[in-house]
């Protein structure tokens, strides 16, 4: 009789146990659904917030590295060596939003150390030099004609930082219009540009009037966040003159601030290829007819912070 009644007992508590396993679910779909309907909420206010006028701000950035150290490893050339690569990436934005004006102002840099100390070589350079070196700061300022057009004037300004600082540098103030025809996209055309550059050799490097161009797509979705700009000056003195850059950068955040992130650039840049040539020995060029201007690339893959 007393197995039975356990047996009747035990029996009891695992449906007892079972039925609160459903309750407790049941509990936590109601929950999620409140939680789903507050998110959206949450999401329609952050909307507003954002459509009203005032200041927006943001960065993010991609950190890259690695070091390395040898000792009597025969297998390799240099069998003691300590080596090294560090680098990183910055994209960041202060926009003023009023209804009847803007003014966008936004960095961009990507700066790139890497080192090969050779212990065996007392006469090598065993300290991290520059190699990726790229500085652009542009400002933006429009008044309002209708909701997608605006009259505008651009200042933008790009050198090195670490190596050749403002040789070149290329600073660009212009007039003209600027287009959004979807939000984050900016749109920007001055057909009256003035390309004033900076440089030790006046023999080629030269400024001019001429267009400028420049198309800027910003955006964050959920962890992603990505940049691309496109910027490019076609000159009216000579097509010698003319230029363009194209930076793209991405990072998808992994846990809190922290994630993966990706850059890469490309450049066009005919004076900068004639003034490399001339700098060899020989000099692989005589002027612009000659020159071979090679597609200028660069990336950087590493963690990503999110500011």
């Amino acid at each position: 009789m007393k197995r039975i009644l356990l047996f009747l007992c035990f029996i009891g508590m695992v449906s007892a146990n079972a039925q609160t396993k459903e309750e407790l679910q049941a509990q936590k779909a109601e929950k999620q659904a409140e939680a789903n309907a507050a998110q959206k909420e949450v999401k329609a206010i952050q909307a507003k917030i954002d459509a009203l006028p005032g200041w927006r701000t943001g960065a993010f950035g991609t950190i890259g590295g690695s070091l390395s150290n040898f000792n009597n490893w025969y297998a390799q050339g240099t069998p003691n060596n300590a080596s090294g690569n560090i680098g990183f990436t910055l994209n960041a934005f202060a926009n003023l939003i009023e209804d009847k004006f803007f003014w966008r102002n936004s960095l961009t840099t990507n700066l790139n150390w890497v080192k090969l100390d050779d212990k065996d070589n007392p006469n090598d350079d065993d300290s991290f030099n520059p190699t990726t070196d790229v500085f652009n700061l542009s400002s933006l300022y429009g008044r309002n004609i209708t909701k997608t057009l605006a009259a505008s004037g651009l200042m933008e300004y790009r050198t090195t930082l670490l190596d050749n600082f403002n040789d070149p540098g290329y600073l660009d103030l212009g007039i003209g219009a600027t287009w959004t025809p979807i939000t984050n996209l900016i749109v920007v055309i001055h057909p009256l540009n003035y390309n004033i550059v900076f440089a030790d050799n006046d023999a080629v490097f030269d400024s001019s009037l001429g267009a400028k161009i420049v198309a800027d797509y910003t955006r964050q979705i959920g962890a992603v966040n990505f940049k691309t700009n496109f910027s490019t000056f076609q000159s009216y003195k000579s097509s010698d003159l003319s230029n363009f850059t194209w930076t793209n950068s991405f990072s998808y955040t992994l846990w809190k601030m922290i994630g993966v992130g990706f850059d890469f650039g490309l450049r066009s840049n005919k004076q900068e290829a004639l003034n490399y040539a001339l700098a060899q020995d020989p000099p692989t060029a005589t002027g612009f007819d000659d020159v071979d201007n090679k597609l200028q690339t660069y990336y950087t893959v590493g963690v990503s912070y999110k500011f």
